[in-house]
């Protein structure tokens, strides 16, 4: 039997909340499809981009929050990178530098991929990539 899956949504652990959604939806152009409430601040969140999704939720509880990140938590992020399908790389290149992302120019990777990465606010990597032989 196989498992009929239909996605997969990865959820990162965020410190501050309006600065991650400032990022993603401001910057990366990530929409808000579904919060635990109404109006902001929020402590949970999922984002869509065409048909990539991503949730955000909040490390601490607002009462337990430290003032500022514990830098051994974000340097494990360093581990995680989230990949999306993109097919024009060059686009996104172009997108996020004129909304002042820091990202890396587009590379063909060893593996075949065309791909841009950058580094959230949370220290997660995020890569954009599609197949260099598809056009990209």
């Amino acid at each position: 039997m196989t498992v009929p899956v239909r996605g997969m949504t990865p959820l990162i652990q965020v410190f501050d909340m309006p600065a991650s959604l400032q990022y993603y939806r401001d910057r990366l152009g990530f929409e808000v499809a579904q919060s635990d409430g109404p109006g902001e601040p929020h402590d949970w969140a999922l984002l869509r981009l065409g048909d990539a999704h991503l949730m955000l939720n909040t490390a601490y509880e607002a009462d337990s929050r430290p003032p500022a990140p514990d830098p051994t938590r974000v340097s494990a992020h360093g581990d995680t990178t989230v990949f999306f399908g993109c097919p024009d790389v060059d686009g996104a290149y172009r997108h996020f530098v004129a909304q002042g992302v820091t990202v890396t120019p587009p590379v063909v990777t060893h593996y075949g991929f065309k791909s841009i990465s950058l580094t959230d606010p949370d220290g997660y990597v995020l890569c954009f990539h599609w197949p260099a032989t598809e056009g990209s």
